[in-house]
């Protein structure tokens, strides 16, 4: 999963969606030098992260990909799976895409001398981009794809994944419909020990 779908999965949770959000920019036990909710997000990203790399609908999402991009192919689906968390939003979710996203920047900014500097750093280009509300359109996915295949260290082919999704769009879609509420059934458990 990526940033939506881990923000989405802390629930109403402002300190959590924090700590989620910097899961991926604070390594080993680091996060011991944060505050308990946010020590408890990021624990919950890594949980998130691990269900999902092994979770056997995933996998047949990323075995589509993995001839052409490899070890890449975990990302470029974390990516589509966010795609189709946004354009279905109104599924999973009762307030509107765009306003749940602008309050998170909103109270995020607040909050920004909490979170990790590479995580300020991701911020600061998500805000200004709007990337959580525009990965609900496949341009939106495209540019990201993009921007992450610009900061690889080697060739990631990232930049040419939504031709992927075009061709197989309902499949991928069939797979997050078939894995997103077994996901949130196993935060919810995750959570509630």
């Amino acid at each position: 999963m990526n940033f939506l779908a881990h923000l989405f999965l802390s629930g109403d949770n402002q300190e959590l969606r924090l700590g989620n959000f910097s899961g991926d920019f604070v390594k080993g036990n680091q996060m011991n030098i944060y505050p308990d909710q946010i020590a408890q997000g990021i624990k919950l990203h890594r949980e998130i992260d691990r269900f999902t790399d092994t979770h056997q609908i995933v996998l047949l999402s990323k075995k589509r990909l993995r001839p052409k991009y490899r070890h890449y192919s975990p990302v470029i689906i974390d990516v589509f799976y966010d795609h189709f968390l946004a354009s279905l939003w109104a599924d999973y979710h009762p307030q509107p895409l765009e306003q749940y996203v602008n309050e998170f920047y909103r109270y995020t900014e607040t909050k920004l001398n909490l979170l990790p500097v590479n995580a300020q750093h991701t911020f600061k280009y998500m805000k200004r981009d709007n990337w959580l509300y525009n990965y609900q359109y496949i341009e939106g996915i495209d540019r990201a794809l993009t921007g992450m295949s610009r900061r690889t260290l080697y060739e990631s082919k990232m930049d040419e994944a939504t031709l992927e999704l075009k061709k197989d769009y309902e499949l991928f879609k069939s797979e997050f419909q078939l894995f997103f509420p077994v996901l949130i059934q196993h935060v919810s458990n995750f959570i509630s020990e």
